[in-house]
């Protein structure tokens, strides 16, 4: 009965694959025929042999000849061949261009998953097998076409880290490369999106997008179309912020006077907090305070009694009335703010302004602002001056923005929790990489306490075992609040750690790179580790850039203005730091 049934579902044009994954239960189907990832890197495999057997070719070849292959490889496109019929002899030639420029070559894995983002699929790649480097050969071969590649990643230092890191390999290879940031005017964001390749972050890309549609005319539009895109933590993107709107908005009304009479109002009032509300009656039963938090949801309702305090204080006669709902919708807005919006969670205040925190990446948002007037309420809550009203004028979602690309690809580390979500709303489908080398990791089990002081007991008595080891020790918090609180049981103990949150992200990269130094310990938000490498014994560059800084070396030879004139550091590294750099 088996044989006849692979028989049949193996025919040419059989419907019986369809119906058996319809009736019998997956995991006995993936048995029976292997899961998509494994179908998927069988017919990937052929390919990835003749990339690596091309090794020798290009190998053999001079600068200027494996330079030449750029042309020549565009001249067969112009011919009439696919982008599919030159992928090896394209892979091949970046592959050893990366080993000349870079001095690092493609592993066969990285291939495999080369070709995956290539068919547009998303590579799910384990941490630390090179995702950043993976993402060349595609994007290699599809620039070759001229109709541009956009590399999306999750903030602006990994934009532009990646575009003068991978950049080298490209422009060596006769590609130009582009890189979209904050602060950047029309014109330079055009040349950007005109270049071959161009790197930049989800928002930007979105923003441009919401522009271009507001502009006169077409000769102002700075995208030039949106042909294929890579895009970094994939899941992040468009899963966890899928439905986050991108928003350009108008100047409105000026109502700063109105946000703090009701901020002097909300002050007076006493809030009450459950865990969750049913409806409006169930607030005015559990709550004996004049508002109720419903912590789940994350809203705020008055009372009965907060209502009748309020139409006191304003003098109104009935505030549920059509001609006070906008008092009504302040009030709202304001007694959100105080209960559900917290400081050093949701938002920090920094050089008297607002600023949000993403409460997936833990970055700070600057030039977001929440809309309906909880903007200016939490300014009003923290004293800070009161921004006007604003007005949209155009939106789009990530989810939809990144619909309109003709090829979509993505990588991350974990992708295969939301495969049905990418199947569904973006027709992606997932590979699973294998990694270059077994896994030597040790996962170990949740580790579950009764209260939060015990955990926090436990962390401290973790870290305090290996700090003493000269084990590196990375601590992960969920928020500013607990960052900091940590950092306070840390200080306390005597343990000296570097501290990571979204008021001091500047210092990302270089608090990062650092953390797998001997001894070293850092606490960090949720904003770490995407995209940054923390290499065992600490990054000999950085280590080796901070001691030039001690002996007064000149900032520009450190950071040319030009990526390219960038002069190699190599150092000497031992336990105790830098023993010699040149």
């Amino acid at each position: 009965v088996y044989h006849i049934c692979v028989y049949l579902c193996l025919s040419p044009g059989s419907i019986f694959p369809n119906l058996i994954y319809e009736v019998l239960p997956m995991s006995l189907v993936e048995k029976l025929f292997g899961s998509f990832s494994d179908r998927e890197l069988k017919k990937i495999n052929p390919l990835t042999k003749q990339v690596l057997a091309l090794e020798g070719k290009y190998q053999a070849m001079s600068d200027a000849e494996l330079q030449a292959q750029t042309p020549a490889l565009k001249q067969q496109l112009a011919d009439g061949k696919t982008l599919d019929n030159i992928l090896p002899d394209a892979f091949a030639v970046c592959r050893e261009a990366a080993w000349r420029v870079l001095g690092m070559k493609h592993f066969p894995v990285q291939v495999i998953g080369g070709i995956a983002l290539h068919r547009g699929d998303i590579s799910e790649m384990q941490t630390g097998e090179g995702k950043t480097l993976v993402a060349t050969l595609p994007a290699y071969l599809n620039a070759l076409t001229g109709e541009g590649v956009h590399i999306v990643t999750v903030n602006d230092y990994l934009a532009k880290r990646d575009s003068e890191w991978m950049g080298k390999l490209y422009r060596w290879l006769g590609l130009s490369v582009g890189l979209i940031v904050q602060g950047m005017d029309g014109d330079a964001r055009r040349g950007a999106y005109n270049a071959d390749i161009t790197y930049g972050t989800n928002n930007e890309f979105g923003f441009d997008y919401l522009r271009d549609n507001m502009v006169t005319y077409k000769d102002n539009m700075v995208q030039r179309g949106h042909v294929y895109a890579i895009v970094d933590e994939v899941d992040s993107i468009l899963i966890d912020e899928a439905r986050t709107p991108l928003i350009i908005s108008g100047r409105g009304e000026d109502s700063s006077s109105l946000y703090t009479q009701v901020d002097r109002f909300v002050r007076t009032l006493r809030k009450s907090v459950v865990v969750e509300l049913e409806d409006k009656l169930e607030a005015d039963e559990q709550a004996d305070g004049d508002y109720v938090v419903d912590e789940k949801h994350k809203t705020c309702t008055l009372t009965a009694k907060g209502i009748k305090k309020a139409e006191e204080y304003f003098k109104v006669e009935n505030l549920a009335a059509a001609e006070n709902m906008t008092l009504a919708h302040h009030i709202d807005q304001a007694i959100k703010a105080y209960g559900v919006m917290q400081r050093d969670i949701d938002y920090v205040v920094k050089d008297g302004e607002v600023i949000i925190v993403d409460e997936f990446t833990g970055r700070l948002m600057i030039g977001r602002r929440y809309n309906e007037g909880l903007h200016q309420a939490i300014e009003a809550k923290e004293g800070v001056k009161i921004a006007a009203e604003s007005k949209t004028l155009a939106t789009i979602t990530f989810q939809n923005y990144f619909r309109l690309y003709d090829k979509l690809s993505g990588m991350t580390g974990t992708a295969m929790t939301e495969a049905e979500e990418f199947g569904t709303i973006y027709n992606l489908d997932i590979v699973e990489i294998p990694t270059n080398r077994p896994n030597q990791r040790v996962d170990h089990h949740d580790v579950v306490y009764k209260t939060e002081a015990g955990k926090f007991r436990a962390v401290i008595q973790q870290v305090k075992e290996c700090h003493e080891k000269g084990q590196p020790v990375l601590v992960g918090t969920v928020s500013i609040e607990k960052n900091e609180l940590l950092s306070h049981l840390l200080q306390r103990e005597g343990i000296q750690h570097n501290l990571l949150n979204a008021k001091n992200h500047e210092k990302e990269a270089e608090i990062v790179a650092q953390a797998g130094k001997l001894g070293a310990v850092t606490v960090a938000t949720n904003m770490a580790g995407r995209g940054t490498d923390i290499m065992l014994g600490g990054n000999a560059e950085y280590m080796a850039k901070a001691q030039m800084r001690k002996e007064h070396f000149c900032e520009k030879l450190l950071n040319p203005e030009k990526p390219e004139e960038a002069p190699l550091v190599y150092a000497l590294v031992t336990k105790d730091g830098v023993e010699r750099y040149e």
